[in-house]
């Protein structure tokens, strides 16, 4: 029997992603986000949603772009520090030991030790009550070829981090399950 959780913010797993923009002053900046998701297929759009005390919404909003990089496994604590601290008073490029690159086609940095990267065009802004949703059209998306298989990335060799909201812990990517579209043939 299921139980009644009321509203809350359960959607497991959700991916752990790192907004990477410039300030007005063009210091680079990171976050970790984890209301991030593909939102549009035509033209290629991702969402995410950020409240507007935290210091990236201001730089979305001041630059009109940012990058959405995807963290291994190994950088969890890196990804985690991304999370703890404001970029208003820390430079956590710096304090992570990572390294901003300025992105080829957008006004945002990425972090070259991730090694998936998107790079978007600020293309709408939602108020919806506590956070802003960012719309950023994909632009460009840059892969690290090591994790390429058949010319897209491979889970197992990402080794995203996947989060769970309301227990706030951390999960890597658990064991492959077979093809999509293919499975559901078989019934």
């Amino acid at each position: 029997m299921l139980k009644s959780l009321g509203a809350r913010t359960i959607l497991y797993p959700t991916p752990v992603s790192v907004v990477g923009t410039y300030d007005k002053d063009g210091k680079p900046n990171v976050m970790t986000a984890a209301w991030v998701g593909i939102c549009c297929s035509r033209p290629p759009c991702i969402a995410v949603s950020l409240r507007k005390a935290t210091y990236t919404h201001g730089n979305i909003v001041e630059r009109g772009a940012f990058t959405i990089n995807t963290p291994s496994e190994k950088y969890v604590k890196e990804t985690d520090y991304f999370g703890l601290v404001s970029g208003r008073e820390a430079d956590k490029f710096s304090a992570a030991k990572l390294t901003p690159v300025r992105s080829d086609h957008v006004d945002a940095p990425y972090v070259k030790e991730f090694s998936l990267v998107l790079e978007c065009k600020l293309r709408h802004t939602i108020e919806i009550g506590l956070h802003t949703q960012f719309i950023g059209e994909i632009i460009d998306v840059k892969a690290d070829e090591a994790i390429l298989e058949n010319e897209l990335p491979d889970m197992k060799k990402l080794k995203p981090i996947l989060y769970a909201p309301e227990a706030r812990k951390y999960y890597g990517v658990g064991s492959y399950l077979g093809e999509a579209h293919s499975l559901g043939k078989k019934m």
